[in-house]
């Protein structure tokens, strides 16, 4: 099997990430039809949906070269961050419904569900197993709670 060969974000890419963890959305466009509203518009190479049960737990993680963004359809999650190596609990936001939230490379990240959740991730790197097992790496950071 070849060794997978993940490419560094560049200076040049870091210059247009969020400063903050929940992005402000730009207004929709609407007319009679509907609406259209812009989520990301840099280049990526995946997009997933993804589901979860109220009370689970997703990542416990970070990514070295990759990025996502994570658009909240249905739910609410209790999302957990700090920069990989630095020590304690990091910081906490509350996303909901609506909101958009962005995870950049070497952060410790950790989704904890307060509601069936459904969301799409926009990444950086492709999805396919083995350019993310190639990326990520897993951490202990958050634990399900189990009362």
């Amino acid at each position: 099997m070849a060794e997978i060969e993940l490419t560094p974000p560049t200076e040049e890419e870091r210059a247009t990430w969020p400063e903050e963890v929940i992005v402000a959305l730009e207004k929709a466009f609407e007319d009679g039809r509907g609406a259209i509203q812009p989520l990301v518009d840099l280049p990526m190479k995946s997009c997933v949906l993804i589901t979860s049960k109220k009370g689970s737990v997703r990542a416990n993680h970070y990514h070295k070269t990759d990025w996502h963004f994570c658009y909240v359809m249905e739910g609410e999650i209790e999302y957990h961050h700090r920069p990989h190596g630095e020590p304690g609990p990091g910081k906490t936001v509350i996303v909901r419904k609506g909101e958009l939230f962005f995870t950049p490379p070497m952060v410790d990240h950790a989704m904890v569900f307060l509601a069936d959740t459904t969301f799409v991730t926009l990444g950086r790197n492709s999805r396919t197993q083995d350019v993310y097992e190639a990326d990520v790496r897993r951490i202990d950071y958050v634990t399900p709670d189990t009362d």
